[in-house]
């Protein structure tokens, strides 16, 4: 978590440093990021020039905004740079007076409003949330996802939905009866299709896609970042899956500066992990090796174990080993766990 303070005035820099100082121990964190005004000389901080510069270049590189000053002031500065819910980070507001901590900013998706209660416990302060769905004590489409670690199919489906659920309207999670979120280590299964039933002429429906799927890659020297991305739209595809639901690409220690797939990581918006390979060692003997591979680099195989190491190890292959033009891809489904 990357949280930072803003200030503008003496008093508000001071308080920052102090809260900053109280995060750190309860949070864990090496450092949290302080910023006051150069003209105030205040020690251990952040101290910038331009106020509304710095907050543009810095903006997306935190999760968390803390800003102690007057809420016109952040409304004004944040808003040429908010984009979408579902990529601005969480902004927060905590007067001077230390009385308030204000949930201004991304609330679900950004958990603003988990960290306003957070920071109103630990500051001791009144925490001030706005969200219908919280007030009210009814859950947003977009917290269950969350709480399902699932990726939403589209904001405004979302948006429906949620509306819904605030005004009191009947909305269910359908779960067929063989597929069941489960909180031992039962293997779930995924439908390929649901079959619903209703009255209603029109229905409002939003998809939550889990993030349980990891992909692991092994691939000859030089391979280029637009063969691997069609592989991997290959074997996804002969499975019925959706990228969506990718949460990483891993791969082993020696691929790690490999210029194609680093791209086609890129390409994909996904991840890379890298796995060493003396921890490939300790399980390589589980999987489908070659004498070739290992007199290459070391090890038998790449793609199912970096797969399985990268992985909670609470789940089982998709495909052991779908080989294409020199790339090697496993798939390794997780289990979809509630908790």
């Amino acid at each position: 978590m990357k949280l930072a303070f803003w200030t503008v005035t003496r008093g508000a820099g001071k308080i920052a440093k102090e809260y900053a100082e109280i995060l750190i121990s309860h949070f864990r964190e090496d450092k949290i990021a302080v910023y006051t005004l150069e003209k105030f000389s205040i020690a251990d901080t952040m101290q910038i020039k331009d106020f509304t510069m710095e907050l543009e270049k810095e903006f997306q590189n935190y999760d968390t905004h803390i800003f102690i000053m007057a809420s016109g002031i952040v409304i004004r500065k944040i808003a040429p740079l908010i984009k979408s819910k579902d990529i601005d980070p969480a902004v927060l507001l905590i007067d001077e007076g230390k009385h308030f901590v204000v949930s201004l900013l991304s609330g679900h998706l950004g958990g603003s409003n988990v960290m306003t209660y957070r920071l109103s416990e630990i500051l001791n302060l009144i925490p001030v949330i706005s969200t219908s769905s919280d007030i009210t004590g009814k859950i947003a489409v977009d917290i269950i996802s969350q709480k399902l670690q699932a990726e939403l199919e589209d904001l405004q489906s979302t948006k429906e939905l949620t509306s819904l659920i605030v005004d009191g309207k009947k909305v269910e999670i359908l779960l067929p009866e063989n597929v069941k979120i489960r909180k031992n280590c039962e293997t779930n299964t995924n439908p390929e299709g649901v079959i619903l039933l209703s009255n209603k002429k029109t229905l409002k429906i939003t998809r939550l896609y889990p993030q349980n799927l990891i992909l692991g890659i092994g691939c000859k020297k030089d391979v280029k970042a637009v063969e691997i991305v069609e592989a991997i739209e290959t074997v996804m595809g002969k499975h019925n899956l959706d990228m969506k639901s990718v949460k990483y690409i891993a791969t082993v220690d020696v691929k790690k500066e490999e210029a194609g797939l680093i791209k086609a990581s890129e390409m994909l918006g996904k991840n890379l992990v890298i796995i060493g390979r003396e921890e490939i060692k300790k399980v390589q003997h589980k999987f489908e090796g070659s004498d070739f591979v290992e007199k290459n680099i070391g090890v038998r195989a790449v793609s199912e174990p970096v797969a399985y190491l990268s992985s909670s190890r609470i789940g089982h292959f998709l495909e052991r080993k779908a080989r294409y033009k020199g790339i090697t891809i496993s798939i390794y489904e997780e289990e979809i766990r509630n908790e």
